[in-house]
């Protein structure tokens, strides 16, 4: 394959980049300083600028995590470092008459792993279609997303929500240099999968984020991940003794541990926390500082959230893939026991009367991702759905490899539609010839709908609005088609519920 370079000048310098089916890509953009050495668990700090050219052809480090993780392709993993403050733009080959709408996306992992450079992330169908595409690397774990901010000292001074201020940063970027790759920096739409998705609804609620994004998409977002700076401050206590030092010591501890030791003190945290139930998961935002001032959740009810127009939705068997790969969601009867043991009587029997045949595999598995997922897409869109246009969907679609497979349309399925991955070689394999055609198809009303979306902020025609009185909810299946309070039992059932705290 043939390809040519490309370069553009962006704020801090310039950036070589090349061409290849049909786009421009760069590869691996810095946006912050690297938040090494003094810089450990502080804000992020405007990029310095270098001489001469950047190049931006590969992709660089990705945040620090369990290194099974960074598996990029057969027997290659990408490279962990804590200078990880980068993103990629992807922008169509063939100039626009107009300035495009820029798709910022931010990839899941649970807040503990992941990576803008995961091959299903590569965004060239997107940008393709007329977009410039910019996905983001941000701080994970301990030293993102972890809120140690209680431990901070003079000596060793340590900020809340790190992750939120690395994506705010990012788009601050993208509103100061999307136009010289065609974008236009007053419609940026940002979109995000399962904790992207989570960051997302957040973002909506920070206040230095206003006026950064016009438009937002929340594919599947997880439920109990934002929490009070109380419990931030005791799962920091948490963390620091699992380090092996005492509070007093935690912050000058946290300063000097290696990114791999830090890893490792937080799996063993967010074990404990599986049974120490504190309201909240370990990792994600903590509402009531500056940054965030209010849960995004009752920002959104108050009407305080940014009126964006947001698409919100679940998937239909969400919880199959926790019964598989990082099983930290309550898909058997015990845990789900233990999630439910300090809810009154009437409301848990409620939650599981909801579920036919608990405590069955089957409905334990449906409860779980209900649990997870279902209840904040139920709760987002009837809270933003008050204040400005909100569009709910369940993607129901899978081909029949992945129901034989035992997974269905589980949690993240939708990306393959979403990223056009049904077209690659990757998705040939996973499409037998009876499922091509129908998977296309679904593929082509999700991207249509989502660029829609980018560029009016209403993702096309036969999706009204979310109501409380109609509750209207796209069904992408193979043959696409409008519900209406489609699971309203299930629904209902978990009306009033909150994580208990121990």
């Amino acid at each position: 394959m043939h390809e040519r370079t490309i370069r553009v000048t962006v704020d801090s310098g310039v950036i070589e980049g090349f061409t290849a089916d049909g786009v421009h890509r760069w590869r691996s953009v810095p946006y912050a300083r690297p938040p090494v050495g003094p810089l450990r668990l502080r804000a992020p700090q405007p990029v310095q600028p270098w001489p001469g050219v950047r190049y931006c052809h590969g992709f660089t480090y990705c945040a620090p995590q369990e290194r099974k993780y960074t598996l990029l392709g057969l027997g290659k993993f990408q490279p962990m470092s804590e200078d990880c403050l980068t993103l990629n733009v992807v922008a169509p080959e063939k100039p626009s008459d107009e300035p495009l709408p820029v798709m910022f996306f931010i990839h899941g992992g649970g807040y503990i792993l992941g990576s803008s450079a995961t091959p299903i992330y590569d965004g060239a169908s997107l940008a393709r279609r007329g977009c410039v595409y910019v996905s983001v690397n941000y701080r994970l774990g301990a030293l993102g997303c972890l809120d140690l901010s209680a431990l901070s000292t003079p000596e060793h001074p340590i900020e809340d929500n790190l992750f939120l201020r690395d994506l705010v940063m990012a788009l601050r970027w993208v509103r100061d240099n999307a136009a010289v790759f065609g974008g236009d920096p007053d419609n940026v739409t940002i979109f995000g999968e399962s904790a992207g998705a989570h960051a997302v609804a957040t973002l909506m609620a920070v206040p230095e984020a206003k006026g950064l994004f016009r438009q937002a998409i929340s594919e599947s977002p997880a439920s109990g991940m934002a929490g009070p700076p109380s419990v931030a401050a005791a799962f920091a206590d948490d963390f620091v003794r699992e380090l092996g030092a005492t509070p007093e010591r935690g912050a000058a501890a946290v300063m000097n541990a290696r990114p791999a030791q830090l890893v490792d003190a937080l799996n063993a945290v967010m074990r404990l926390g599986m049974t120490e139930m504190r309201g909240a998961f370990p990792v994600g935002p903590t509402y009531g500082t500056k940054l965030l001032p209010q849960d995004p959740l009752q920002a959104m009810r108050d009407g305080t959230a940014h009126r964006v127009p947001l698409i919100v939705g679940t998937n239909r068997d969400e919880g199959r893939l926790f019964t598989r790969f990082l099983q930290l969601l309550p898909t058997t009867e015990p845990a789900i026991e233990l999630l439910l043991a300090d809810s009154d009587v009437e409301l848990r029997e409620r939650i599981t009367k909801a579920y036919p045949g608990y405590p069955s595999p089957s409905a334990c598995i449906r409860l779980g991702g209900d649990f997870a997922f279902g209840t904040a897409a139920w709760q987002i869109a009837a809270a933003h759905g008050q204040h400005a246009p909100t569009y709910v969907y369940r993607y129901d679609y899978a081909p029949r490899t992945l129901h034989l497979s035992g997974l269905g349309a589980t949690h993240a399925t939708e990306l393959f539609a979403v990223f056009d991955v049904y077209r690659t070689r990757f998705g040939s394999l996973m499409t037998a010839v009876a499922d091509r055609r129908s998977a296309r198809r679904v593929s082509n009303d999700v991207q249509a709908r989502w660029r829609s979306f980018s560029r009016t902020g209403a993702p096309g025609d036969g999706w009204p609005r979310y109501t409380a009185d109609e509750r209207p909810v796209m069904v992408f299946d193979r043959h696409s088609r409008l519900e209406h309070d489609p699971n309203a039992d299930r629904r209902k059932a978990w009306e009033g519920f909150t994580l208990a705290t121990r």
